[in-house]
């Protein structure tokens, strides 16, 4: 079994562009978990949320959108 040190030695050797990877699969396992104890999400664009902000809050989206 794996323990809590080896795991952030592991992430801590990791390069920069697959640390949000880890993130975006730490929230899918807290999603599942919360999922699994039968805690009910309508909607699913809630789960992702905190995932798909990293792109939402970017100035390229507001420029994309700004004529609508």
């Amino acid at each position: 079994m794996i323990n809590r040190e080896t795991l952030l030695k592991k992430i801590e050797n990791l390069p920069p562009y697959l640390l949000e990877e880890v993130d975006d699969y730490i929230h899918f396992i807290q999603f599942k978990k919360v999922k699994n104890n039968n805690v009910k999400i309508d909607n699913i664009t809630l789960a992702s949320q905190d995932s798909l902000s990293k792109d939402w809050l970017k100035p390229e989206e507001d420029e994309a959108w700004a004529d609508l």
